[in-house]
């Protein structure tokens, strides 16, 4: 989802790129709820920290602690700055399908609020 809301508020302006602790499945869950926004991240493959194809990023931001830890191990030897960004799992949550979607909202919301106000300065 943050990738897709980067993507979202700049376009071309960054190059970004996501991967997670370990390979995994796309969520339809996050395929729905940014849909609600416009944004068709139906044919995005989730990958892990081995599989990025390049690691010559500014800034690396990590949203678990598990993938903090592998952030940081990635880039102790390069000059790129880390920020955590601790985010709730909306998998976690169980209950109706409303229920497990609002929570995945709240999580959507938060990453683009964090994204807009971290990178306000490039709207200039």
């Amino acid at each position: 989802m943050a990738e897709g809301l980067m993507k979202l508020r700049f376009g071309a302006q960054v190059f970004v790129d996501s991967c997670g602790v370990r390979k995994g499945e796309l969520d339809p869950f996050a395929v729905e709820v940014m849909d609600e926004l416009g944004v068709d991240i139906s044919r995005h493959r989730p990958k892990a920290f081995t599989q990025l194809e390049d690691t010559s990023f500014d800034l690396a931001i990590s949203l678990t602690p598990e993938a903090h830890h592998q952030n940081l191990e990635l880039t102790r030897m390069n000059s790129i700055e880390v920020e955590y960004w601790p985010t709730f799992d909306p998998t976690a949550v169980e209950g109706t399908r409303e229920r497990r979607l609002e929570e995945y909202r709240l999580v959507r919301d938060m990453l683009d609020r964090r994204i807009k106000e971290r990178f306000a300065a490039l709207r200039l």
